[in-house]
């Protein structure tokens, strides 16, 4: 695990075709990130690690985030296991829910209630994990869970490196805090602006830490960010027009419109919603300012970009995600990485304490 003073800055693993996995592992290698995350999209979540396990010798590898409840916790638990004993310890398990849509309709798995859900899956792994460290008979009884049964054929050798952390996605006041009472990190997904991490998700990490009893070190943060950038004015310009229909994107999908309600933007989701449904994606992006386009991603010229990271994510997160919708360069990629390994400094000393500008 990167234990690096300051906040660690992690690159995102994407790729048209499998075997590409290798070489595009090693180029975020060579740009200096000191993560690398994957996302389930056209892919598997986990099967990429594989392969970048054996080229990313000492960054900390992640979902962020895998499906939760298009699996169960004891594939999660299998597939989280072999990937921590093959990146040697440097595994971070990220989970979310999805729609209901998604995993109903192209999952062909059950819904139901996702905070209760996904409490009892983060148990049933955790019991599951503890059977495997410890030889203790494996008994866990949960509303949605069961596991009953280990034979020993079926148990893996205690992993040295320990069990890997577990990552919580989520963007809503009751999922991010059960990731406050029960997770090692939360991730803070990339529609989330500065005022309303303030407001809403750093207030519901303490209060599930509270309900729990859990100290401010228990719990680690993630932020994934939108960034808009180029090397020069066409490719900068490309980058904001994808970027802004990204956010057009999220802001017609029903669980995202608190974010656009927290910066009193709440009435433009049913119109992006009403286009989304008739495939009328340049009509949505249209409705989409500049201002909001800066208010959800950092956008600056490479050279201002770091420090733009740095100062909306050093003082309260501990990793921070780019993200991009399009292909970054990987100079300015370099560029950007390297800037802000410069400026950070210092630890982060209580989760109380911090508060985005």
């Amino acid at each position: 695990m990167n234990d690096s003073v300051g906040t660690a800055i992690d690159g995102a693993l994407v790729f048209a075709d499998i075997s590409d996995v290798g070489r595009k592992t090693r180029e975020l290698v060579d740009i200096g990130y000191d993560g690398i995350y994957a996302f389930e999209g056209a892919n598997d979540g986990f099967m990429p690690f594989v392969i970048a396990a054996e080229h990313a010798k000492t960054q900390v590898l992640s979902t962020q985030i895998a499906v939760a409840f298009a699996r169960n916790p004891l594939t999660l638990a299998y597939q989280a296991n072999d990937l921590q004993m093959l990146s040697g310890g440097r595994f971070i398990l990220g989970l979310g829910t999805q729609a209901r849509q998604n995993i109903e309709q192209r999952f062909s798995m059950p819904w139901g209630k996702p905070v209760t859900r996904m409490r009892d899956m983060v148990g049933a792994i955790r019991a599951i994990q503890h059977t495997w460290q410890t030889g203790e008979r494996l008994n866990y009884r949960g509303e949605y869970y069961s596991h009953t049964r280990m034979q020993p054929m079926f148990t893996p050798k205690p992993n040295p490196h320990g069990p890997p952390p577990i990552m919580l996605g989520g963007i809503g006041r009751p999922m991010t805090k059960l990731a406050g009472e029960v997770a090692d990190w939360f991730v803070v997904i990339p529609f989330s602006t500065p005022q309303f991490v303030r407001d809403v998700t750093l207030p519901a990490l303490a209060a599930g830490r509270a309900v729990a009893g859990r100290p401010p070190e228990a719990l680690r943060v993630a932020a994934q960010c939108m960034v808009v950038t180029g090397a020069n004015e066409r490719s900068f310009a490309e980058a904001f027009e994808r970027t802004r229909a990204q956010i057009a994107f999220y802001g017609s999908t029903p669980i995202y419109a608190k974010a656009l309600d927290a910066e009193g933007w709440g009435d433009l989701h049913p119109r992006l919603r009403a286009l989304s449904r008739t495939g009328q994606w340049a009509e949505m992006s249209a409705l989409v300012s500049d201002e909001m386009v800066r208010r959800f991603a950092v956008v600056g010229e490479p050279a201002a970009v770091a420090k733009l990271l740095h100062t909306r994510f050093a003082a309260w997160a501990d990793r921070v995600s780019l993200m991009t919708t399009y292909l970054l360069d990987a100079e300015v990629a370099a560029r950007i990485v390297g800037d802000f390994k410069q400026l950070r400094s210092g630890g982060i000393s209580s989760l109380d304490q911090r508060a985005p500008d």
